[in-house]
């Protein structure tokens, strides 16, 4: 297939609009992110403390995605991540305030990084049920591939310039920074006007008990889409290590701050540079046994960095595991949003959200558990291996998974 050049997704005025505010906007969040677990070591030295972390951007997802997911679906999905943006915008500012003013503590970043993973599950269907709003099913592939170029673009240079502000001018500022970032995509959703949508005037219409349970029902009659997402959990929740990332930069590789901000740009590395083959070689064959092949390596890299005593060769498994997790990630994506219709597409979203969230945030949790027991390295290897285990069970329980090419037509 030739390269194209602009990408086509791009030629589409609002989605493009919509694309340079995310790019700001995920830069000052992947900055907030690295700086919150930073944060918290310095408060506590406590590997159960970083799980925490995780633990209170969970609980939100999973009380109110399906309900922020059934209502994307029936209210307007650019109204609704104009408040999500706002209400973002607020939360990174009082965090940049209270660690500026000598207010904070472990518990006050746990309540904000909750409030903030609540509004999240709210903007995160709308966000993810607008694009194809935004540009025709031809081009839809060639959307999510950039938007993974924005996310790891902005999750190169968030925490890497995050580094340098948190060894410079203090952690604060990462927050003030990231507080102004959310304003790109203020200013690109106000721009954009009006954006047409399919809205569900069925009986099951609305935030509902029974809307809620046709997302769930047309889940479980898509055999393909549920083993993509069982397959994420599972595998994320064993290899979420990036919760220790600031043990293995300070105690065990001891690069400091500056390097643990590149530590934590190298997944996006990986994820960036995938993205761009992704977007403009074309179409993926053999879907599954690709995403499975992928999820595999993932798990692999993982035991490599956690065997790894070397900044070069953490830095290196971790960019491994970021390309591989890309093309997981855009594979399901494209699967979800190909199959499902317009009028489901926030409520099935939803339920993914749980998954993708619920797996590394989980994960996160026993990563830090097993490592307060046996110690951060073993936590990474054991994590990593059992990924490596999920993939097998999923092949072995949905050999249509393993069998899928991606041109298949959508089962009822």
């Amino acid at each position: 297939m030739p390269l194209s050049f602009p990408p086509p997704a791009l030629r589409h005025r609002k989605y493009r609009m919509l694309w340079f505010g995310q790019l700001v906007s995920i830069a000052g969040t992947q900055m907030q992110f690295a700086a919150i677990l930073w944060h918290v070591n310095e408060l506590t030295g406590q590997p159960i403390a970083l799980g925490g972390v995780g633990l209170a951007r969970l609980i939100p997802v999973v009380v109110f995605s399906l309900v922020a997911g059934a209502l994307a679906d029936v209210v307007n999905r650019r109204r609704l991540m104009l408040v999500t943006q706002t209400l973002l915008t607020l939360l990174a500012a009082l965090l940049g305030w209270l660690t500026m003013t000598g207010r904070d503590s472990v518990w006050a970043i746990y309540a904000i990084t909750a409030a903030g993973a609540a509004v999240s599950a709210f903007d995160l269907p709308a966000r993810q049920s607008i694009i194809p709003n935004l540009v025709p099913r031809e081009h839809l592939t060639n959307a999510f591939s950039l938007g993974s170029i924005a996310f790891q673009t902005g999750a190169i240079l968030g925490p890497a310039i995050g580094g340098w502000i948190l060894a410079g001018p203090g952690i604060a500022w990462v927050y003030w920074i990231n507080a102004a970032s959310f304003l790109a995509v203020i200013a690109a959703l106000i721009r954009m006007g009006p954006v047409p949508q399919e809205v569900d005037r069925s009986s099951n219409a609305g935030v509902s008990r029974k809307a809620i349970g046709e997302g769930l029902r047309f889940i479980r009659n898509q055999p393909i889409v549920l083993s993509s997402m069982l397959l994420d959990f599972f595998a994320t929740f064993f290899s979420s290590a990036t919760a220790l990332l600031p043990i293995f930069a300070k105690d065990i590789l001891r690069v400091g701050a500056v390097g643990y901000g590149w530590l934590v740009s190298a997944q996006a590395v990986g994820a960036g540079s995938m993205a761009l083959v992704l977007a403009f070689v074309g179409q993926v064959r053999r879907q599954g046994r690709v995403l499975l092949g992928a999820v595999a390596l993932f798990g692999a890299a993982t035991v490599v960095f956690g065997l790894s005593r070397s900044f070069w060769w953490t830095f290196a498994a971790l960019v491994v595991a970021g390309a591989s997790d890309n093309v997981s990630t855009i594979i399901r994506n494209t699967v979800r949003q190909i199959r499902t219709p317009d009028f489901l597409r926030g409520r099935v979203i939803s339920v993914t959200q749980i998954f993708f969230m619920g797996g590394p945030q989980l994960g996160e949790l026993e990563a830090g558990l097993v490592a307060q027991w046996l110690g951060a390295p073993l936590s990474v290897i054991t994590g990593g291996l059992g990924c490596l285990v999920a993939v097998a069970w999923v092949a072995r329980r949905w050999p249509q998974m393993w069998n899928y090419k991606g041109d298949e037509p959508v089962e009822a």
